[in-house]
């Protein structure tokens, strides 16, 4: 299996300020210690102006460092985080203390895998140029900015797909119950529907009403493919 970074945003919170200032952040790889040179490595050094009274979410981005950690795993050893006023108060929220659950450092990937997987037993993928009758998946991409929904962190939109679609009698169903109670026709039996007959979820990062950052995991999220039943 072969790993592509599509994007990946290290974010890291700042503690307030009590007076405008300019902050140094700098993002250090670590290495194994030698006698001969520092244990660090500088990886991105950000100069930023800030005047908020409150926490400040600060993106970094983190791309290529996690695609080469991708391809050299022995290479990872960590990294330091540093972000320093004017009067050398360290701002970034690093560990865990008091009142600071939720506000850790954390990476936003976004990763494109390709590997070669068996299709049988799939059911039909079409999109909105297809003129397939039957029952049949199609794409579907939810945004949630859209939405107006700013508390979720990641992911701003997915592909969420439908199922549309005839489900004639020939047209086997997933439940072969299904399919004999079509030619019974009892009184008051239903036809068959195109609906999901498999769906998977989603991870999710969003703020809670404290500004605290939550992962979750949200149960069917995802057609992953329709059928008759």
């Amino acid at each position: 299996m072969f790993t592509k970074v599509l994007k990946a945003q290290l974010w890291v919170y700042l503690r307030p300020l009590q007076q405008t200032s300019t902050v140094y952040l700098q993002i250090l790889r670590l290495k194994p210690i030698t006698e001969q040179g520092s244990r660090h490595i500088r990886i991105r050094s950000l100069k930023i102006e800030l005047n908020s009274q409150v926490g400040h979410w600060q993106s970094i981005d983190f791309k290529h460092v996690l695609q080469n950690w991708f391809k050299q795993p022995h290479t990872n050893w960590g990294i330091d985080i540093n972000a320093y006023d004017e009067s050398g108060n360290d701002l970034a929220v690093t560990s865990l203390r008091p009142g600071e659950e939720g506000l850790q450092p954390f990476l936003e990937v976004k990763v494109l895998e390709t590997t070669k997987r068996s299709r049988r037993n799939l059911g039909l993928d079409c999109d909105e140029h297809s003129t397939e009758s039957r029952c049949c998946r199609y794409p579907l991409t939810v945004d949630f900015e859209a939405f107006g929904w700013d508390w979720i962190i990641a992911p701003k939109r997915y592909k969420a797909n439908y199922c549309s679609g005839q489900c004639e009698y020939m047209f086997m169903q997933k439940y072969p119950h299904t399919h004999l109670v079509q030619h019974a026709n009892p009184r008051g039996s239903a036809g068959p529907c195109c609906t999901p007959t498999k769906m998977s979820p989603i991870n999710m990062l969003y703020f809670n009403d404290k500004q605290q950052i939550i992962h979750g995991k949200i149960p069917g999220m995802v057609v992953d493919r329709c059928g008759c039943s």
